[in-house]
C-alpha cells in the first residue's frame, strides 16, 4: 500500500499527521539533506574567506540562491546519488560539486568537504537542526502553555481549595497558586534547558585536524574550526572529540526534556483528577460523543492524550540519553541510526503540548463543588486553631483538636465552635478562633 494516513506505520505520520508536520524542516530526511548542503556550503564558503582559494562573487551567489532555495527536487537528486554510493553524505558531496560545475567554478569543486569526514557534516547538522528546532518551534510551543497556564491562575487566584495530600483533605490553598506551581516548575526548567550548549564534533576523520593539518601544517586548524563552528554555525565546538562528538550535551537536551514532559504529566493528571471531582466541568463540541454506550459522558480525554504521548516520548528520550553517549573506541555506527529518531519523540510532544491547551482551553470552573467540598471538610481548620492555641500558651492544643477530629465520622461547623466554646480562653479569642473556615484558611503567597 502507498504511504497515507491510514497506512503509515506511526501514529505521528498518520493520524497526527497534521499535528506534527511543521517539524519536517528540523527532522525528516529532506531536513537532515538540507542541513548538510548548508553545512558543506558554509564551509566551502568559509575557506574561501580564509584564503584559501578565490571564489568569484557570481558563483558565491549561485550557491547561496541554491541553498535558499533547496528543495524536495534536490534532496531527490541526493538520494538517487546515494543509491549508487551506498553512503549519504558522501552523495550531497558529489551533489555540490556538480554545483560548483554549475556555478562555473569547477576548478574549485576539490574544495567541497576538504579534509572532512562524513560526522564533521553529521555534527554539525544534526545538534544545528536541534538547536533551530527547539528555539524556533519547541521553545515558543512550551511557553505559550506556560502562559496559557499564568492566564488560569490569575484568572481563579482568589478562588479557595480544598488541598489533598496523601488523598485526604488537608490545609486549603487557592486554586490560582496550584496552577502557579506548574508555571514556576516550567519556568525553572526553561532556565536549566536554555543554559545547556548545542554542541558540535569538527575536526575530521578522528578529531585531530590530521588531514587538514599535512595539507596546510603552518595553519591553526584548531582556532579556524572553532572560528567555523561557533561564529559561523553558532555552535559551540568541542575540542577533544573522537570521530564523533560526545552527545553529552544532547543527552543533557533529552534529560531536560522528560523532566519538563514529567511536570506536564504531573499536570494532566492533577486536572484529571479535579475533573473527576467535578471541580471542573469541560465545553462540549455540537455532534461529538463521549461515549459509544454512555450518552453523559464528557471525558478528559485531552489530558489522557497528552499523558499518553508524553509517556511515549520519556521512553524514546530516556533511549537516546542513554545511547547516544556511548561509542566503542574511536567510533561505531549506533549512534546514525539512532539520531534518525530524533524527530519522532518531539512528534510526540507537539501532540501533547496541543492537547493539553485544548484541554485547558475547555475548562469549566465549578466553584459550587469546590465550596461544597471545602464545608463538608471542617476538620482542616484544626490547624489553625491548635497553631493560635500554641501561641496563647494553652495546654495540650494538638491532642485536644485530634482527639476531637482524627477519624470521626462527621465533625461540621457545630462541632467545631462547640468545641471552641468548651475551652477556657477568652471570649475575644473564642471570636478569633471562629472567624476561622475552610474558606479563608488559605494561607499565604507572593503576589503574581
Amino acid at each position: 500500500m502507498e504511504l497515507t494516513q491510514l497506512t503509515a506505520l506511526s501514529p505521528i505520520d498518520g493520524r497526527y499527521r497534521k499535528k506534527v508536520e511543521h517539524l519536517d524542516e528540523y527532522f525528516a530526511e529532506y531536513a537532515l539533506i538540507k542541513y548538510r548542503v548548508l553545512v558543506e556550503v558554509e564551509y566551502f564558503f568559509f575557506l574561501a574567506d580564509q584564503k584559501f582559494f578565490k571564489l568569484p562573487l557570481k558563483a558565491r551567489h549561485s550557491l547561496r540562491s541554491m541553498l535558499e532555495n533547496f528543495s524536495i527536487d534536490d534532496a531527490n537528486q541526493i538520494k538517487l546519488l546515494e543509491s549508487v554510493t551506498n553512503h549519504d553524505v558522501k552523495a550531497v558531496e558529489y551533489f555540490l560539486k556538480e554545483q560548483v560545475e554549475k556555478a562555473g567554478v569547477g576548478q574549485l569543486k576539490e574544495w567541497i568537504h576538504f579534509g572532512l569526514t562524513s560526522q564533521d557534516i553529521n555534527n554539525t547538522a544534526i545538534p544545528l537542526s536541534w538547536k533551530h528546532a527547539m528555539e524556533h518551534e519547541y521553545l515558543p510551543s512550551l511557553i505559550n502553555l506556560q502562559n496559557m497556564i499564568y492566564s488560569l491562575a490569575t484568572q481563579w487566584k482568589d478562588i479557595p481549595l480544598l488541598a489533598r495530600t496523601h488523598g485526604q483533605a488537608a490545609s486549603p490553598t487557592k486554586l490560582g497558586k496550584e496552577f502557579m506551581v506548574f508555571v514556576e516548575r516550567i519556568h525553572n526548567q526553561i532556565e536549566l534547558f536554555s543554559s545547556i550548549p548545542y554542541a558540535a564534533k569538527f575536526g575530521g576523520a578522528t578529531g585531530n585536524f590530521n588531514a587538514h593539518h599535512i595539507a596546510f601544517p603552518k595553519k591553526n586548524w584548531v582556532l579556524l574550526g572553532n572560528k567555523f563552528v561557533e561564529d559561523i554555525l553558532g555552535l559551540q565546538r568541542m575540542q577533544f572529540t573522537t570521530q564523533i562528538e560526545h552527545y553529552d550535551s544532547l543527552a543533557a537536551h533529552f534529560d531536560a526534556l522528560k523532566r519538563i514532559n514529567n511536570i506536564l504529566i504531573d499536570l494532566c493528571r492533577d486536572i484529571w483528577t479535579y475533573i473527576s471531582m467535578d471541580y471542573f466541568k469541560q465545553q462540549t463540541k455540537k455532534g461529538e460523543v463521549g461515549s459509544s454506550a454512555m450518552p453523559h459522558k464528557v471525558n478528559p480525554i485531552d489530558f489522557e492524550n497528552a499523558e499518553g504521548n508524553l509517556g511515549i516520548a520519556n521512553s524514546l528520550l530516556e533511549h537516546l540519553s542513554g545511547k547516544l553517549p556511548i561509542s566503542r573506541l574511536q567510533r561505531d555506527l549506533t549512534d546514525s541510526t539512532v539520531l534518525r529518531n530524533m524527530g519522532v519523540p518531539m512528534g510526540h510532544i507537539s501532540i501533547a503540548i496541543q492537547s493539553l491547551e485544548k484541554g485547558l482551553s475547555k475548562l469549566i470552573l465549578n466553584e459550587q463543588a469546590i465550596k461544597a467540598d471545602l464545608e463538608n471538610n471542617w476538620p482542616v481548620v484544626a490547624e489553625a486553631i491548635q497553631t493560635i492555641l500554641r501561641r496563647e500558651n494553652y495546654p495540650n492544643p494538638y491532642e485536644a483538636l485530634k482527639d476531637l477530629t482524627r477519624g470521626k465520622q462527621k465533625i461540621d461547623k457545630i462541632a467545631i465552635h462547640q468545641f471552641i466554646n468548651s475551652l477556657k480562653i477568652s471570649p475575644a479569642l473564642k471570636k478569633e478562633l471562629k472567624a476561622i473556615t475552610p474558606s479563608n484558611y488559605t494561607g499565604v503567597n507572593p503576589a503574581y
